[in-house]
């Protein structure tokens, strides 16, 4: 648990904040609620009592509410501002002195009321717990003006973090935007009513992460999220009427006292997936970048082995003749869909296509030459003569083979040692540049998490969430390894869910996703993030549990013991004074570069 942290809220009517906060709490916690501070004496502020003991509050409302007479109609919406300030269980006890301090540096760091200000926001703050204060305030100032509340909160944050320093409290982490928004008291109590799980927030985000991490473009990734069930809703452009500039999203059975959906921004769930953010994840050629490096397309087969480069070509073209209505609709959907095109024409009539051939960017033989496959090679149901009678017609995808499905999770495997490798190069020298290897490994995480239904992967993926992002919601530099992370997310995405668990072996990319974490883990912690390191340290602990229990399933999955995972499942090799060392699966195969 943190130490001095604190949460800013908005509310509209002080006079129930107040009443709150003096009277008794359901749980008991409100004990002896006394003012501490504010801008007037704690004595002059405290409300005093009636004959019957109980507190009047008629005169501290009147105090707060004053300026807000000032401005009338045109004062705020929501004019009250909150901010409960709470110590670490291994801090010890303050004294109401040390409180009053806290709350007055707080106020003078965000501006609202500051110790030479004597036209500042009306406050208080009140302890009602030994271990924190709730600091309350109008915004409006008595001079009749607004206050300034640009970035209040990291400001209150800097400040308690100089509290600690000060005090020699329990030191925290630095407000770097890398936590995603926390569903508020309301929405806890409603998912607690409704006996939901989760709140729709925290669903809504995951659900928003993992279809990111699956699609190659900005249409599928609003298909896939129209294929989970959620509702979109679209902003467009003020200046542009034809230009969606952001979308919110919204559980169907998740309403407001209205009967409406109550829709969440994607900007709200977590700083990293506003609509411009997201665009970010999905390279083109139309996006300004160099469309002859692999990197830039969004499945790139420099990252892949042979048989997940043909899987991958053979399951988009049976999507795009799917769908198309011709030959030469056919061929663009192909390269829309990010694949590289050959087309052949007849010697005698050039006008005549006789042939095709596709590959994914960087998809190389050991010479440096594109591999090129024609439909025929991938499939016979993909040769042009069969396409061309087929068209219109709707014809069930294939489903990818039991060594396809193992060379992609190999595939992702390799990829997350080599981007294991990247991050543990720059962990001195540049741990910048690994920034966009550490936001690519949730892709993996989740996407991982989704195709298998591990209940141990879907927490290792939500503890992770918070590490993966870069500090202050920057989007971090593309980088090859970070690439090669999104490049295999997408490709199991598309292989969708597994069934049989027990059809491919997962221990390896396991082991891999472990590995990974726990050097982002470092990273994190060389760059002084504390929060972000111990949220990787927690997947990793899920991520150790997973491996356990994939164990322990493929041990019980076959009484003979014949079950796929088991069977391939490589003995530890342990050395004396050291922990066991899991050795290279037998089964993987060497990378190969393209």
């Amino acid at each position: 648990m943190p130490a001095v942290i604190g949460k800013v809220m908005r509310g509209k009517r002080v006079q129930g904040l107040i009443r709150y906060l003096f009277g008794p709490e359901e749980h008991g916690r409100h004990v002896n609620p006394h003012i501490v501070a504010g801008f007037r004496s704690a004595e002059d502020l405290e409300p005093p009592k009636r004959a019957d003991g109980r507190p009047d509050f008629r005169r501290l409302d009147e105090l707060m509410t004053q300026p807000l007479a000032l401005l009338g109609e045109y004062g705020p919406r929501r004019p009250v501002w909150h901010y409960p300030i709470r110590a670490h269980p291994d801090d010890p006890v303050l004294a109401d002195e040390q409180w009053a301090e806290i709350a007055r540096e707080v106020m003078h760091a965000t501006g609202l009321a500051g110790r030479m200000d004597g036209g500042g926001c009306r406050w208080f703050a009140v302890r009602h717990a030994d271990d924190h204060i709730h600091l309350v305030a109008t915004l409006v100032r008595q001079d009749g003006r607004r206050p300034d509340l640009h970035n209040d909160a990291i400001k209150a944050r800097a400040a308690l973090r100089r509290i600690e320093q000060k005090n020699g409290l329990v030191r925290t982490a630095p407000a770097d935007r890398t936590a995603a928004r926390r569903p508020s008291r309301g929405e806890l109590e409603k998912a607690r009513r409704h006996r939901r799980s989760e709140p729709p927030r925290v669903s809504l985000r995951r659900q928003v992460i993992t279809c990111a991490a699956g699609a190659r473009n900005e249409h599928e990734f609003f298909s896939r999220l129209r294929a989970e069930g959620v509702l979109i809703k679209f902003r467009t452009s003020s200046q542009d009427p034809d230009q969606v500039s952001g979308y919110a999203v919204a559980l169907s059975d998740n309403i407001n006292g209205d009967g409406r959906p109550i829709y969440f921004g994607g900007g709200r769930l977590a700083s990293d997936l506003s609509l411009p953010k997201l665009r970010a994840r999905w390279p083109s050629a139309s996006s300004g970048e160099d469309p002859s490096r692999p990197d830039e397309h969004p499945v790139s087969g420099s990252h892949l082995s042979v048989g997940t480069a043909k899987a991958v070509l053979r399951q988009t073209a049976h999507t795009c003749a799917a769908e198309a209505s011709g030959v030469t609709d056919f061929f663009d959907r192909l390269e829309r869909a990010g694949l590289l095109l050959h087309i052949y024409r007849s010697e005698q009539d050039s006008g005549r296509i006789s042939g095709y051939a596709m590959t994914l960017p960087g998809h190389c033989d050991g010479g440096g030459r594109l591999r090129w496959y024609s439909g025929g090679q991938l499939s016979e149901e993909l040769t042009l003569p069969k396409i061309t009678r087929s068209f219109g017609r709707v014809r069930p995808e294939p489903g990818l083979t039991h060594e396809e499905l193992q060379a992609i999770y190999d595939d992702a495997a390799r990829a997350a040692d080599h981007a294991s490798a990247q991050i543990r190069r720059c962990l001195v020298l540049n741990p910048q540049a690994a920034r966009d290897a550490a936001w690519a490994a949730s892709d993996v995480l989740h996407v991982a998490a989704r195709t298998t239904g591990n209940p141990h992967l879907r927490r290792a993926a939500r503890d992770y969430d918070r590490a993966a992002r870069a500090p202050d919601g920057r989007i971090p530099k593309r980088t090859r390894a970070g690439s090669g992370l999104r490049t295999v997310a997408r490709v199991m995405a598309m292989a969708g869910l597994l069934e049989d668990r027990t059809t491919v072996d997962l221990l390896t990319l396991v082991a891999s996703l472990v590995a990974l974490v726990d050097t982002v883990s470092q990273l994190r912690a060389a760059e002084g993030r504390r929060a972000q390191a111990e949220a990787a340290a927690r997947s990793v602990g899920h991520l150790r549990r997973t491996d356990a229990r994939a164990s322990t399933c493929a041990d019980v999955a076959d009484p003979a013991g014949a079950s796929f995972a088991a069977s391939t499942r490589p003995p530890q090799v342990v050395q004396p004074g050291r922990a066991p060392v899991m050795p290279q699966h037998a089964g993987r195969r060497p990378l190969r570069r393209g």
